[in-house]
C-alpha cells in the first residue's frame, strides 16, 4: 500500500499535465480524480512497480477516451476538436476555407474536421460517433459536395503562388539601434512565437535568427528553424521543429536539434525535444517526463504555456533601468513574464513600434523582447544577474567581465547585458 501510494504521489504531476492538455479545464480535475480512484481500485493488477508509469498512463488514456465517448453525441466530438484547436487554428487554415467551414451545418463541419484535419479514418470516426461506417462515408460525401458548392475556389486550378526567393543571411555585425520609451499605453498583440525562440509552431513556418556578442556586436551563432510536420505526443497534437545551430567559429560543424511544440488559440508551449546525449544515444523527452523537462522548458501552471494575447498584468513594473516585481501576481515560481511598456526601436535605420515583454527567471537571468505590431520579435536582449554563473564561463562578476555593457536593476540586484538576437525579417 505504501509503495503504491508513493508511486501515485510521484506521478501525480505527470497525470495532472496529461489531463490538462487533453481535457477542458472545467473537467480536467474531475477526470484526474477518477483516474486516481480507478488506479487504486485496480492496484492489485500492477505486478511490477517498475512498470507503474505505462500502467497508470493506460488507465488515464482510457478515462480520457471514456470522457469523450460518454455523451455519445456529435457535440462531444466538437468539444474535443475545439480543445485541440491547434489542428485548425486561426492561421493554420486559409481564411476562405475557415469561412466556408463555418457556414456549413454543424454535422458537415464535424465530419470534415474529423476526416481532413484530425486525420481520422472512416473506421475511427464510426467508432467515435457510434454509427456504421457506411453512414460515415455517406455523410462525408454529402459534406464534401456542400463544401464544394460554397467554396469560392479558383476555377483555373491555380491554388498556390510562387514565392519569391528571399535572402536569409544575417549581418556579420549587429546594426546600431536605439530604444526610446513611448508614453502611449502598450498596444494589443497576438504573440505566437515560442518564448525566446522566434519560431511560430505552425505548419509552413520557418525563421533564421542570430546571436550577437556584446559589446563587439559580432555574429556568434546562426539558428535556422523550420516546422517539418505534424506530430502527436501522448495523443496531444503539435508540430515538429528542426533547428540547426551554426557557430560562427566552426561553420563546418552545425548541430541539429529537434523540438516539439503546440500552438492553440490561447497559448504556445513546448511538448518535447529529441537530441543526442554525450554517449551518442538519441533521447526523447516530453512534457510527461518528470521535472527535468519542465524545469528547462515548462512555462505556466502545469506547463500551460505562454499566453499569446499579451497585456500587462502588473507582475513586473519598470521605470527606465529600474525593475520591480510583484510576486503575488506571478503564475510560476520559475519564470515571470509581463508587458512593461511601449518603445520605438530603430535598428538599421528602420523604426518599429514595439511593446516590451520582460521575462525574469528564478535562476538569475532576464530577457527583454521587443515585439512589433505584427506580433514578431524585433530585438531580443539577454541580461545576467551580477553573480550568475554557469560551467565553462570565467569566474567573476559580470560587471567585471563586461564592464562596458549596459546594466539594469531588478529588485535592487544588478543585471548586466550579455548578448542580443535579431531575426531575418526579409
Amino acid at each position: 500500500m505504501e509503495t503504491f501510494e508513493a508511486l501515485l504521489e510521484a506521478y501525480l504531476p505527470m497525470l495532472r499535465r496529461l489531463t490538462a492538455y487533453r481535457l477542458p479545464a472545467s473537467d480536467a480535475e474531475d477526470v484526474l480524480q477518477e483516474i486516481c480512484l480507478a488506479a487504486f481500485r485496480h492496484r492489485d493488477s500492477l505486478r511490477d512497480p517498475a512498470s507503474f508509469r505505462p500502467w497508470i498512463c493506460q488507465i488515464a488514456r482510457n478515462h480520457i477516451r471514456d470522457y469523450y465517448r460518454a455523451a455519445g453525441t456529435e457535440e462531444a466530438c466538437l468539444i474535443e476538436l475545439h480543445h485541440r484547436r491547434n489542428i485548425i487554428g486561426r492561421d493554420t487554415v486559409p481564411l476562405l476555407v475557415r469561412e466556408t467551414l463555418s457556414s456549413l451545418p454543424p454535422s458537415d463541419r464535424q465530419i470534415l474536421l474529423l476526416y481532413y484535419f484530425d486525420e481520422r479514418s472512416v473506421a475511427e470516426i464510426a467508432g467515435l460517433l457510434a454509427v456504421p461506417e457506411g453512414t460515415v462515408k455517406s455523410r462525408l460525401y454529402h459534406a464534401r459536395e456542400r463544401f464544394r458548392k460554397l467554396y469560392p475556389y479558383n476555377k483555373t486550378g491555380e491554388t498556390t503562388m510562387k514565392q519569391p526567393k528571399t535572402d536569409t543571411s544575417l549581418p556579420e555585425i549587429l546594426p546600431e539601434y536605439t530604444i526610446i520609451a513611448d508614453t502611449r499605453p502598450p498596444f494589443p498583440v497576438i504573440f505566437e512565437e515560442l518564448t525566446n525562440w522566434f519560431i511560430i509552431p505552425r505548419p509552413g513556418e520557418s525563421v533564421v535568427w542570430g546571436s550577437y556578442d556584446m559589446p563587439t556586436r559580432k555574429l556568434t551563432e546562426t539558428v535556422r528553424s523550420a516546422v517539418t510536420g505534424k506530430i502527436r505526443i501522448h495523443e496531444v497534437e503539435g508540430v515538429e521543429i528542426e533547428t540547426v545551430f551554426t557557430d560562427s567559429a566552426a561553420p563546418e560543424s552545425p548541430k541539429t536539434h529537434i523540438y516539439y511544440a503546440q500552438l492553440t488559440d490561447t497559448h504556445c508551449r513546448w511538448l518535447g525535444e529529441c537530441y543526442m546525449d554525450r554517449d551518442g544515444v538519441k533521447r526523447v523527452l516530453t512534457f510527461l517526463d518528470g521535472d527535468d523537462f519542465i524545469e528547462e522548458w515548462g512555462i505556466g501552471e502545469d506547463n500551460c504555456g505562454a499566453p499569446i494575447h499579451l497585456q500587462p498584468t502588473g507582475a513586473i513594473l519598470r521605470q527606465r533601468d529600474t525593475v520591480t516585481t510583484v510576486p503575488e501576481k506571478f503564475t510560476s515560481e520559475r519564470l515571470s513574464m509581463d508587458i512593461v511598456g511601449r518603445y520605438t526601436v530603430t535598428i538599421g535605420g528602420q523604426a518599429y513600434d514595439t511593446i516590451l515583454l520582460m521575462s525574469l527567471y528564478s535562476n538569475g537571468t532576464a530577457t527583454e523582447q521587443y515585439i512589433g505590431t505584427d506580433g514578431r520579435t524585433v530585438l531580443w536582449r539577454r541580461f545576467n544577474r551580477d553573480d550568475w554563473h554557469y560551467s565553462g564561463m570565467p569566474e567573476g562578476r559580470w560587471s567585471e567581465l563586461l564592464p562596458e555593457n549596459e546594466r539594469i536593476a531588478i529588485d535592487g540586484e544588478v543585471y548586466v547585458h550579455w548578448y542580443d538576437c535579431i531575426q531575418n525579417k526579409k
